[in-house]
């Protein structure tokens, strides 16, 4: 099997470049920019935003080459291919509909814009990088369906956690280990679920020059700071891997690399875990703010446990890092580089016809949590701003409760006052049952509903979707191989 630089590079050789359009300037779009050009294969036929002087400057600042852009603004999409430039468009639908386009890289962030366009790739049969995790764990269980259908990739962004991990879960399984817990750091204090775009700063640490320098957005900051974040990767990975989210959300235990086996091991192997494979989070903080000794803050990890004498021995003997008994390992990567690495995903999906991680099922959810009183009347201002926070838990627990996702929690009125700590319902808000992003989401719910009840009842789920089993493994909802 040739690898996949090889292949990209028999694509340009051979005139079969790959056109990609970008949905979104800001830090994942840019730093997949300051690669294309650099990338053998792959053209980067537009960019789409909504203010076009954003696409503008992520270009400038990513050094990208103003011989290959589009300066005069004249050239249609169609011209851009055909004189290998770069076109910068405000119309992600026209952009999709191009028949010459073969990926489009989603990285919005808004919830209802990844709706909206994976919609528009399904129609137009154009694979998509879902960059956009506030869009895929609100919907993404019923939208990878339907590019199933549409017989087009919808594929999780190499270079991103979720798919790392998924990464490493596939490695873990394909050797045939049992796999224990997967997941990744992040700086965490319980009191960070309160932050707000404005002392948000003060927890990370960056200087007025950087700030300015780079012009950070405070809200999208907090929401990684305040765990929403973090809730809405560890729910992908749980959908994508059919791994179990367990009842009480992510516990952020302070962790290190050298003690991941040991920490999220089971409790009744000696550890604070689940029983089931499942994800957590750890954080680079000591509870008292102390930097965690060798912490796993930029790094995802998957945990596995040895089946015999023999496995447990190549662990010791070729240096995995494991608990005192020697049967519970841990195998991770210490960085991610998101948008640096996606042009594996873009050379997966179409050499391989494979993406890089995928939604199958739906494991885990994120619901809205009051950060402080809320009262009726209110407007919600969505993750990482004053009034909620994401919490993961069970997908089925979610559906039990109506919980308001976290990714609809934005420009919703309260209805009804909210407690502090407590988790908002659909009941909860007023909203338009005729939005696209509601009507998807509640067919989604409705479509799972039957799904669960049919599971309580030994009946099995449709092909494609996978159920987590004890043993770190997910079984086929068919034919029952895994």
């Amino acid at each position: 099997m040739s690898c996949l630089s090889e292949k990209l590079a028999e694509r340009e050789v051979a005139g079969r470049v790959i056109q990609v359009g970008v949905i979104g300037a800001g830090k994942f779009g840019s730093m997949f920019i300051a690669q294309a050009h650099t990338t053998p294969g792959i053209h980067l036929a537009a960019v789409c935003d909504l203010d076009l002087s954003i696409a503008r400057e992520a270009l400038r600042r990513t050094n990208y080459p103003a011989h290959l852009t589009d300066t005069t603004g004249t050239l249609s999409l169609s011209d851009g291919i055909a004189s290998r430039k770069t076109i910068l468009t405000t119309s992600a639908a026209d952009m999709i509909a191009h028949p010459s386009l073969d990926v489009v890289l989603e990285c919005t962030g808004i919830p209802s814009a990844g709706v909206a366009h994976t919609l528009l790739c399904c129609e137009h049969k154009k694979h998509i990088v879902m960059i956009n995790v506030e869009a895929d764990v609100l919907a993404g269980p019923l939208l990878a369906r339907r590019a199933r259908e549409a017989g087009i990739v919808y594929s999780m962004a190499y270079g991103d956690q979720p798919a790392l991990i998924s990464e490493l879960v596939d490695w873990a399984r394909t050797s045939g280990f049992r796999v224990v817990c997967a997941g990744k750091g992040n700086k965490y204090l319980p009191e960070y679920n309160y932050s707000t775009p404005e002392t948000v700063w003060d927890h990370w640490g960056f200087s007025a020059e950087q700030l300015a320098k780079d012009k950070l957005n405070s809200q999208i900051y907090n929401s990684f700071l305040d765990g929403t974040k973090s809730a809405l990767e560890m729910a992908a990975v749980a959908n994508g891997c059919g791994l179990a989210v367990a009842r009480e959300g992510l516990t952020f235990r302070p962790c290190g690399y050298q003690d991941l086996a040991a920490c999220l091991k089971p409790r009744s192997r000696g550890g604070g875990g689940e029983e089931m494979a499942y994800v957590e989070v750890v954080s680079s903080l000591e509870r008292d703010g102390r930097d965690v000794w060798n912490h796993a803050r930029h790094g995802v990890f998957v945990v596995i446990e040895a089946t015999s004498e023999y496995q447990k021995e190549a662990f010791a003997q070729y240096g995995m890092e494991t608990d005192k008994t020697g049967w519970f390992a841990a195998q991770y990567k210490p960085w991610h580089l998101i948008g640096l690495e996606v042009g594996v995903s873009i050379a997966n999906i179409m050499c391989r016809g494979e993406p890089t991680g995928s939604t199958k099922t739906f494991a885990g959810d994120v619901v809205a949590t009051a950060k402080k009183n809320l009262v009726a009347g209110e407007m919600l201002d969505g993750e990482g701003g004053h009034t909620v926070v994401g919490k993961l838990m069970p997908a089925e627990v979610s559906l039990e409760i109506e919980g308001l996702p976290i990714g609809l929690a934005h420009g919703l009125k309260l209805k009804r006052d909210v407690k502090k700590d407590q988790g908002l319902s659909w009941a909860d808000v007023e909203f338009s049952e005729d939005s696209q992003v509601v009507k998807v989401r509640r067919e989604m719910e409705a479509i799972f509903r039957e799904e669960f009840a049919k599971k309580a009842k030994g009946i099995k789920p449709p092909n494609g979707v996978l159920v987590a089993r004890a043993d770190g493994n997910v079984t086929n909802g068919v034919n029952g191989h895994h």
